[in-house]
């Protein structure tokens, strides 16, 4: 396994996106687009018949992301679920003083990631200090049977997982991690309180077909946006 640092510079900025993964966001979107449309006034309180159309549509075409997923797990469940050993307890001042680490588990055998890239899927697992796993592409944190929609690189991540990624190839597994000043600061609560350093295991892929789901599920949202706004600006 190879190890090293990546030094960093008062320039690069945190991200302060939850990580999520692309399913769970969507459905937030999708939501609350629906009580906005639902809100917006006593005289079109009701659905039109457009939204309504692109509502079913969305809906069907997330159960098409959510049933491919569903293949995917099978792919890579034992390839993540093997690394869920190095999920232990840390030292939050050390981990701060070290800066950005990796370690690579896994060499993948796909193309290498480059900076600002977010042409990728990532499975996941990130954990505090205590150990405790705050998130993860498992169903259960505890006895993982399977796992969730891969998160969307393109959905926007903390900036300690963006440089953590640079320079690993598609399919390998590597240990990130992140000083608090590149993962959320003192601005968001995370690991019971807020400062805190954080570590992930990351197995990034690459899949044409998820791709494009992605993308069509994405512009369907795109539609329904236009047709509130339009909806909207009549009213």
């Amino acid at each position: 396994m190879e190890e090293k640092e990546l030094r960093t510079t008062t320039k690069q900025r945190v991200v302060i996106i939850v990580i999520a993964v692309l399913t769970l966001v969507s459905t937030i979107l999708a939501y609350m687009l629906i009580v906005l449309a639902g809100n917006k006034s006593s005289s079109t309180a009701e659905t039109s018949p457009e939204m309504a159309a692109l509502q079913e549509e969305y809906s069907a075409k997330q159960t098409e992301v959510n049933n491919y997923a569903a293949t995917l797990s099978s792919q890579y469940f034992n390839d993540l679920n093997s690394f869920r050993g190095r999920v232990k307890a840390y030292n939050a001042t050390t981990a701060n003083s070290d800066g950005l680490k990796t370690v690579d588990l896994k060499e993948g055998t796909g193309r290498e990631l480059a900076e600002g890239d977010t042409d990728y899927f990532a499975y996941y697992i990130g954990w505090c200090a205590d150990e405790s796993i705050f998130d993860s592409s498992f169903n259960d944190k505890d006895n993982p049977t399977a796992l969730g929609a891969p998160l969307s690189a393109s959905m926007g991540l903390i900036e300690g997982w963006n440089q953590g990624v640079i320079g690993m190839k598609i399919g390998g597994v590597r240990e990130i991690s992140i000083p608090t000043e590149l993962a959320y600061g003192d601005t968001q609560e995370i690991c019971g309180g807020t400062g805190s350093p954080l570590k992930f295991i990351v197995l990034p892929i690459a899949d044409e077909k998820l791709t494009t789901l992605s993308n069509e599920l994405e512009a369907i949202y795109g539609k329904m946006v236009e047709v509130y706004s339009a909806s909207s600006s009549a009213s």
